[in-house]
């Protein structure tokens, strides 16, 4: 037990990346576009995510009341960016394969807290959780780069006209979900790092299976 603090640090490490990345595919400030515009996006403020986007319009709504309009992506669609359709595929991806180094890296837990003694076995299962932390950590990374590069250079989008937003905006910021993405990134790496530096330790009475 005393020799494996460092993976159990990676295991709530990689639980808490693992959530953040949910999140951050979850939520739509991706990027947000300041548009000069306000007729049908009333706020002058739309959020562009990962799987829609999204705009708060007094339009056909009462006075005094707003409402969120969001335009999903159907499909593939070549007007869309690609690193969004990447974003799309590499987090889903990165959420499988940190659930994937949470369940081997709970195993190896187990076995080491219950007094099993089974060398080989619990290395495998910390070396391929540390794998996939690294892996799930990588996935992240692309699209959060890419995408951040997309807004430092103002980058349009020809949105159809079905979603009423303009191909350029006045001005573009990064969104909640990127700097959320790059703490994931940072977790899983730091995880995947601390899982693969297991050593078991070797005693008289260990077991070599």
């Amino acid at each position: 037990v005393s020799s494996s603090h460092l993976q159990l640090a990676a295991f709530a490490l990689g639980t808490v990346g693992w959530i953040l990345c949910t999140v951050s595919m979850g939520i739509v400030e991706w990027r947000v576009w300041h548009v000069d515009n306000t007729t049908i996006i009333s706020s002058g403020i739309a959020w562009v995510g990962i799987w829609k986007v999204c705009f708060i319009s007094y339009l056909h709504v009462s006075p005094g009341y707003k409402e969120q309009f969001c335009h999903k992506f159907g499909g593939y669609d070549s007007t869309i960016p690609h690193e969004i359709y990447a974003a799309q595929g590499l987090l889903l991806i990165a959420m499988f394969m940190g659930l994937l180094g949470l369940t081997a890296t709970i195993f190896a837990l187990r076995n080491v807290y219950m007094g099993v003694t089974h060398k080989t076995l619990i290395t495998r299962f910390f070396l391929v959780g540390g794998f996939f932390y690294i892996f799930a950590g990588l996935c992240i990374l692309i699209p959060v780069s890419w995408n951040f590069y997309s807004v430092t250079h103002n980058q349009s989008i020809a949105f159809p006209p079905s979603y009423y937003m303009p191909s350029s905006p006045a001005a573009q910021e990064a969104g909640a979900a990127i700097p959320i993405g790059i703490v994931a990134v940072i977790l899983l790496l730091l995880s995947g790092t601390f899982s693969l530096s297991y050593r078991f330790p070797v005693t008289a009475n260990t077991i070599m299976k």
